[in-house]
């Protein structure tokens, strides 16, 4: 009997925090305010000069396949150095948020790529963060990855 009790308590306390970990993870707009907000601002709109805004920028950039491989790049290996984004120049740090689960980090990206209606609006999934993960991207590296869909399809 007592084995029973401890099973099911088990069972009952892993579904309690499967289902608590699927809704925080559906919830991008929370965890975006937890983990980006401080700098790109509550609304996406950034701060200029310091951190670029993402609003009506990252739905667009994430239309073609390549920007949408970029952007999880960035959120998994961060990005140092010098770019213009939105027109104007931004010289800083961002950090790596690969400590973050995949499904954590796809729901941050589908809500911010949904900010600014830029029509259809890309979605992320944890398949793709995973697989993005799977090859990690250095810092020099990156920039040449920006510059490269900056090419083909023009940053805004």
């Amino acid at each position: 009997m007592k084995f029973k009790t401890l099973v099911l308590c088990s069972a009952l306390t892993a579904a309690a925090t499967f289902q608590a970990h699927a809704a925080r993870a559906a919830d991008g707009a929370a965890l975006y305010g937890a983990n980006c907000g401080i700098c790109h601002q509550a609304d996406g709109m950034g701060v200029p000069g310091q951190f670029p805004t993402l609003k009506g920028r990252i739905g667009k950039i994430a239309g073609s396949p390549e920007g949408k491989t970029y952007v999880e790049h960035v959120v998994l290996n961060g990005l140092t150095g010098s770019i213009t984004a939105g027109g104007a120049s931004y010289a800083g740090y961002m950090p790596t948020f690969s400590s973050q689960s995949d499904d954590d980090l796809a729901a941050i990206l589908t809500y911010v790529a949904s900010l600014g209606g830029t029509g259809a609006t890309p979605t992320f999934t944890a398949a793709e963060i995973k697989a993005a993960r799977a090859t990690p991207v250095a810092a020099p590296a990156l920039v040449d990855e920006r510059k490269a869909l900056d090419a083909k399809h023009p940053l805004p």
